[in-house]
């Protein structure tokens, strides 16, 4: 009971019901080791941690979908924090362990037989996540598009657009004169080869007559 109390008084000598409450959950998740499945005990210290974290939870964007802030009750219960991390009980039962899946394999973040440095390390990796996100969407932008069509079209919005508009109408005419001048200088061609080779195979024929 001193070691309870130990655990859940301030510096400042006056306990807060928070505190009492989260070291009254403490014990009761300890006796559950003995009386009640392990399963329940690790169950129990992830929703404190998930309880303390809460207000960190609630102040992140609703329209930033990266994160999960869910509770999975399988044979290892654990706390997301995205796709990539989340927190888990140790094989001891009592530590917390902050992991996170990298490429390179998966590495702990912070591990704490307390709630309170877990909840800081979360609270923190949750901060560098947002500030990451936000560079990565106001970073410059390159278009794909020609540097001449961007740059006319930024400087004289309508004007850009009618004039594209009028070359794409114009640029229709010009190709389907081209085609029709390529098809008549072929059929032209063909028309004195023909003529030259019958000229050359009736020549015997048609001498007397120039």
């Amino acid at each position: 009971m001193s070691e309870l109390r130990e655990k859940i008084t301030p510096k400042d000598g006056r306990p807060k019901l928070a505190d009492a409450v989260r070291g009254a959950q403490i014990a009761a998740a300890d006796r559950g080791d003995v009386v009640v499945d392990m399963k329940e005990a690790d169950l129990a210290r992830i929703e404190m941690l998930a309880q303390d974290l809460k207000p960190v939870f609630d102040e992140v964007p609703a329209d930033d979908l990266q994160w999960d802030f869910a509770i999975s009750k399988g044979q290892q219960p654990r706390l997301w924090i995205d796709s990539t991390s989340h927190v888990m009980m140790g094989r001891d039962r009592r530590t917390y362990r902050f992991v996170r899946d990298t490429r390179l394999g998966r590495i702990v973040v912070e591990e704490s037989t307390d709630v309170r440095p877990i909840s800081d390390a979360v609270t923190n990796y949750i901060a560098e996540r947002i500030v990451e996100r936000q560079r990565l969407m106001d970073g410059e932008r390159i278009s794909l598009r020609s540097d001449t069509v961007v740059r006319s079209a930024s400087e004289h919005p309508a004007v850009g657009r009618s004039s594209s508009r009028g070359s794409i109408i114009a640029s229709a005419p010009r190709s389907i004169v081209s085609e029709i001048i390529t098809v008549f200088t072929w059929f032209a061609i063909g028309a004195l080869t023909g003529a030259g080779v019958l000229l050359a195979l009736f020549w015997d024929r048609l001498s007397p007559y120039f």
